[in-house]
């Protein structure tokens, strides 16, 4: 029941990523860097902290009371994955939302669910979790066999995406995505993909904290909302520097108090798009307290956010106008995903 219960709260999640980009469609007369920081200023800042002060009991003395190594680390892991966070962004704005998630998180499936087990073989040998263990078990091979699986479904959605960029008019790509360029695209999703895996090893870092958490009277469930915290104020950290930069350079200060933009409805979709970000690891957080922090995990929760960033894709009409083939293809890449999903949570379940 506990691997159940860690698929679903990895759903909810992943839909919760999978769509937070949506509201920010709504915000007009900003530039990107404008409303970026102000959702993630409730991204990265306001919400994790209200969580954080919901679910854990004197969260701040446990996180001055931890060894300043372990927060060092903690936020050194935040601050690379918001470079990664940054350049998501910027993937989903020259990509759109289905290809831009399925290019970056198909590397960052990779690297953040295969690399902490091995790491742990390399420095921590005795412990739970290690790439060897996952490999000497039947339910360890199989959530290894689902994480490749769930690369193949990427690889396919990506082939989708570059069959679209053949067929369609620049036109007619960007009726969908205004800003559509492959080039900037791929490049700044591959970045992406690669540094926002290190999400998942601030969590690793953060390990201890959580635990002390759990010690002083935490709901096991909601552990990781204090590392969160301190993983984020890296993040927000890298973000709000480039942000800034930007503001700078493109002279877009003033969209902030702009009376010719719809301020109140710019401020609220903005507001609505970070806090819905921040779930997805809300809800990661309750996952992992029943999964572990391996790779079932973090390949679940990238194939639930891939498989709802290519149905919103579908919806937003991303996908108008391609072949009757390409089509298909998006589809068996979502199929594809989706026997991945419960690849990995059939082969978790023999492992617990």
């Amino acid at each position: 029941m506990g691997a159940v219960l860690g698929v679903i709260f990895h759903a909810i999640g992943g839909f919760a990523s999978g769509s937070f980009y949506i509201p920010f469609k709504k915000v007009r007369n900003w530039a990107w860097e404008s409303f970026w920081i102000v959702g993630g200023i409730f991204s990265w800042l306001v919400v994790p902290f209200i969580a954080a002060w919901l679910t854990i009991p004197g969260f701040m003395s446990v996180i001055c009371g931890t060894e300043g190594e372990t927060v060092f680390w903690t936020y050194a892991m935040g601050f690379l994955w918001g470079i990664g966070g940054l350049t998501f962004g910027l993937g989903i704005r020259y990509l759109g939302v289905s290809l831009g998630q399925s290019v970056a998180l198909g590397f960052t499936s990779a690297f953040g669910a295969l690399l902490p087990p091995i790491y742990r073989d390399l420095f921590s040998p005795g412990s739970e979790g290690t790439f060897s263990s996952m490999l000497t078990s039947t339910g360890g091979r199989l959530v290894l066999l689902g994480a490749l699986v769930c690369l193949a479904g990427i690889y396919i959605c990506g082939k989708a995406g570059m069959l679209k960029e053949a067929e369609l008019s620049d036109e007619q790509k960007q009726k969908s995505v205004k800003e559509f360029s492959v080039k900037k695209g791929l490049i700044v999703a591959i970045i992406s993909g690669i540094l926002s895996a290190c999400f998942n090893y601030g969590i690793e870092a953060g390990r201890p904290m959580a635990e002390a958490a759990e010690l002083a009277g935490a709901n096991p469930l909601f552990r990781n909302n204090i590392s969160f915290v301190v993983i984020l104020w890296g993040g927000l950290t890298t973000n709000l520097i480039w942000c800034m930069i930007l503001n700078a350079r493109n002279r877009t200060f003033g969209d902030y108090t702009n009376k010719a933009a719809p301020l109140a409805r710019n401020y609220l979709f903005s507001a609505m798009a970070g806090t819905t970000w921040f779930l997805q690891f809300f809800f990661y957080g309750m996952g992992e307290s029943k999964l572990g922090n391996g790779a079932s995990s973090w390949i679940l929760h990238m194939a639930f956010i891939i498989l709802a960033s290519n149905l919103w894709g579908i919806a937003l009409k991303e996908w108008q106008g391609v072949s009757n083939k390409t089509f298909k293809t998006i589809l068996a890449g979502i199929a594809v995903i989706i026997l991945s999903v419960v690849i990995v949570g059939y082969g978790n379940s023999l492992a617990s």
